[in-house]
């Protein structure tokens, strides 16, 4: 008798089919969906976004360039994934719809500049510092973003203690965060804890990770996982950033967190050192999607403001995202400013005298379309913070 023909081993399961499949069609998500809420249109909902893709992948339609358009529409916000009753890890799905997108329909010219420029922070520093000085006399079209702040940073603070933390920079922060990183490094060092800013880090990839190109924000990865080493801990301070940090240093000896959470923490646990300055001001705070959605760290933040004697905080809640979403202010500045435009609206309103947001792509893109000042809560709230004694040696797991 002959053998037997062994049978051939089923076909491993489509990943993203096999995210799709938990989404239940609920539409409960509808709701949070900001380009929803615009359109009203199915297409451009979660659900709708998750049975195209599912659909392309499975190959029961063909991709058309009406479907690509939504696709590209999502701002890629994930306020979808924190209301899902079924867990659809909606952020997952978009990235791997968008890397098989790319494979579909190369990225236009400006996607692919961006991508260059911001996997090279030294140059993206220096045109972005060479930006800052021609924007005066530039035409109002070619002003993309605000100009970086002329701050000159007094470098990474000492404290003279073997306790140290290091600050993930990333690519356009290097111009644009000079005074928040100085402003932090002075209040961890009152706290007994010295900074360090590693050389040889790069761009945290979410901009290439959001557009489909997957090899090079793997190659970033690595670049960022090799230049922090045996680093304890890292402080993340741009929301947008700090998944895709976490991801890079995972299984390492690294631990990755976000700076408000960090600074919350080492104030609680020294309240002796330390007071804050009464400040009477009307602020405005904006809640970045990646802050509430991914981070989680925006009741921390509201509670360090609320702390503060004398502040008035308006919380800007008119469009749940400001639709700056990476790089999509500067690819469509058009569509981007019209989930800003409820925002500035609301801050015209509120009377408020500062604008306060915990992520940089956030910051640019409100900034280039209010006079108000726009700053990282962190630079602000280190500059509320006043010394009561001499710093000591603490531990950065406090």
């Amino acid at each position: 008798m002959p053998p037997a023909t062994p049978s051939p081993r089923p076909a491993a399961p489509d990943p993203l089919v096999a995210l799709a499949d938990r989404c239940v069609q609920c539409g409960l998500c509808l709701p949070a969906c900001p380009t929803y809420a615009g359109s009203r249109l199915e297409t451009e909902s979660p659900r709708g976004r998750i049975a195209l893709a599912r659909a392309w992948a499975l190959e029961t339609i063909e991709p058309t360039p009406a479907g690509e358009a939504h696709l590209d529409h999502c701002l890629g916000c994930r306020s979808c994934e924190s209301v899902c009753p079924a867990g659809v890890q909606y952020g997952a799905l978009l990235v791997q719809a968008r890397a098989r997108q790319r494979t579909r329909r190369p990225a236009g010219w400006r996607q692919r500049a961006i991508e260059a420029l911001v996997a090279r922070p030294a140059l993206l520093t220096f045109v972005l510092r060479a930006y800052g000085r021609a924007h005066p006399w530039l035409p109002t079209r070619w002003r993309p973003l605000p100009p970086p702040a002329p701050v000159t940073p007094a470098g990474p603070a000492r404290s003279g203690e073997e306790t140290r933390v290091a600050l993930f920079v990333g690519c356009a922060a290097n111009a644009y965060e000079a005074g928040l990183r100085d402003a932090m490094a002075r209040c961890l060092v009152l706290l007994g804890i010295g900074v360090d800013i590693p050389s040889g880090q790069t761009c945290c990839g979410s901009v290439h990770a959001h557009a489909g190109n997957r090899d090079a924000a793997q190659a970033l990865a690595l670049r960022n996982r090799e230049a922090f080493g045996s680093t304890a801990t890292v402080l993340t301070f741009a929301s947008g950033c700090h998944e895709a940090v976490s991801h890079a240093l995972e299984g390492g000896t690294n631990r990755t967190v976000d700076a408000i959470e960090f600074l919350a923490r080492q104030l609680a646990a020294h309240p002796g050192r330390w007071r804050w300055r009464a400040t009477t001001e009307r602020i405005a705070l904006h809640l970045p999607c990646t802050q509430r959605n991914v981070v989680r760290s925006a009741n921390t933040l509201r509670t360090l403001l609320a702390a503060v004697p004398g502040l008035e905080i308006v919380e800007l809640d008119a469009s749940s995202c400001c639709g700056a979403s990476g790089v999509q202010m500067l690819d469509d500045p058009q569509y981007a400013a019209t989930f800003r435009a409820p925002l500035l609206r609301q801050l015209d309103e509120s009377g408020a005298t500062r604008l306060l947001s915990a992520n940089l792509g956030c910051r640019l893109h409100l900034a280039n379309g209010t006079g108000v000042p726009v700053q990282h809560p962190l630079e602000f709230l280190a500059g509320r913070i006043e010394a009561t004694s001499s710093p000591q040696a603490v531990s950065p797991d406090a």
